[in-house]
This record gives structure tokens, sequence and C-alpha cells, in this order.
């Protein structure tokens, strides 16, 4: 899983890379929010999960590591397609938009209580 979660970050890494060039080479920075939530949401934070997961790889037997997985690769994409529409000035998505926002929120919280709970050392004070 920690793999994936790598690979897919590096897949974001570069479109969110590609947006910022394209903004800077056109001068529009409307899209500067998407840009934003494509590197973070999914370069940092998949980047980021994907090395703990590598260098922990017990937790990946747990079902909230597949919860957050799924849930979040899911959520994610719906989320910033959505971002893209609203800034664009479709107003109807914004449902979706809340509702994959609430999705990622509650996939973060997946993957942070088991961290919290099942690293190794995290029942110690």
């Amino acid at each position: 899983m920690g793999v994936k979660l790598i690979k897919i970050g590096i897949v974001y890494l570069l479109i969110g890379m590609s947006l910022g060039v394209y903004m800077g080479a056109t001068k529009d920075f409307t899209l500067h929010p998407v840009h934003a939530h494509i590197n973070l949401l999914g370069w940092t934070l998949l980047g980021l999960s994907g090395l703990i997961f590598h260098v922990f790889p017990q937790l990946e037997q747990n079902v909230l590591a597949k919860v957050y997985f799924w849930l979040y690769n899911l959520s994610v994409p719906v989320t910033l397609v959505s971002l893209f529409l609203f800034l664009n000035g479709n107003a109807a998505v914004d449902p979706i938009l809340g509702l994959g926002s609430v999705l990622i929120t509650v996939s973060a919280a997946c993957f942070a209580w088991l961290l919290l709970t099942k690293l190794p050392g995290a029942n110690k004070g």
C-alpha cells in the first residue's frame, strides 16, 4: 500500500506542477486553490502516508488503513474536479464539493486514529 500511495502522489505532483506552470504562463491564477489542493491533498498527504505505511507495513493490515486508502483515493479526485468546476462558475457542484471535503476529512480521521492507536509505542504516554 505504501508504494501505491507514493506512486499515486507522484501523479498528483506532476498534475499540480503542470497546473502551476500553466497558471504562470497565462498569468491567470483563478485556479490557484485547485493547484494548492492538488499538491497538498494529492502529493503531500499521499506521499507522507505512503512513507509511513512503507516504514510501518504492519499498519496496512488494519481495516482503517484500507478504509483510508479507498475513501481518500475516491473522494480526492471528486473534490478536486468539483472545486475546478465551482471556480469556473458552476455553483451546482457545491454540494458535491462539500460532500467530497467531508469524506476526505473522514478518511484523514481514519488515518490519524490508525497512527495514534497502532503505531509502535502509540499507547505509551
